[in-house]
């Protein structure tokens, strides 16, 4: 091999210069070295370690099937539940539907649509 070839074609571990990964500058690698200063070693290894972005916060679970809407024959207050809150007795169903979401009542979707539109969902 002639001298004009080794000058284009460097050895690996001839003084080839090669880029800090932390700054970019270029410097002569002596082994195995990967950085240029023991400065950017430390960035480097921060920015491996870095933790990670703080988790996102995500919204409230929904019920999986829909929820019934039940009304008290006594005291005509509607809830989510098959007994009255305030007097304690045994409820009708009225429909499927949810709590209101400006004044947090429950609400069937018969009241919204009709009963007729309602018996399709």
């Amino acid at each position: 091999m002639s001298n004009d070839s080794r000058e284009r074609d460097p050895s690996r571990h001839d003084g080839v210069t090669i880029p800090c990964p932390a700054c970019g500058r270029a410097f002569t690698a002596v082994g195995r070295q990967r950085w240029c200063s023991g400065a950017c070693r430390a960035v480097g290894y921060r920015r491996r370690k870095q933790t990670a972005a703080p988790p996102v916060a995500l919204a409230a679970p929904t019920p999986l099937r829909p929820r019934t809407v039940y009304e008290c024959d006594s005291c005509s207050t509607r809830s989510p539940s098959q007994r009255c809150e305030d007097c304690g007795a045994f409820t009708r169903r009225v429909g499927i539907g949810g709590c209101c979401p400006h004044c947090d009542e429950p609400v069937a979707v018969a009241d919204l649509v009709g009963p007729e539109l309602a018996r399709l969902t």
